[in-house]
């Protein structure tokens, strides 16, 4: 299953790829896309949003669905 949320706050590549860790750190996770132009990120894998959200804003960023 694909789970997209957005992601406020990304600047540069330095963004995306804190956001891409944070959330290929969580478990079943398989893959994961982040694009801070279109403010997306795209996570492949069985996993609650809410604990994408989590991950994110745990990292710095603002998170929603």
């Amino acid at each position: 299953m694909t789970t997209t949320i957005i992601v406020e706050g990304m600047t540069c590549g330095h963004c995306e790829q804190t956001v891409e860790e944070a959330l290929e750190e969580v478990s079943g996770v398989t893959d994961v896309t982040v694009d801070r132009e279109s403010e997306q990120a795209s996570v492949d894998g069985e996993v609650e949003v809410t604990t994408l959200v989590e991950a994110v804003e745990d990292a710095g960023y603002t998170a929603h669905a």
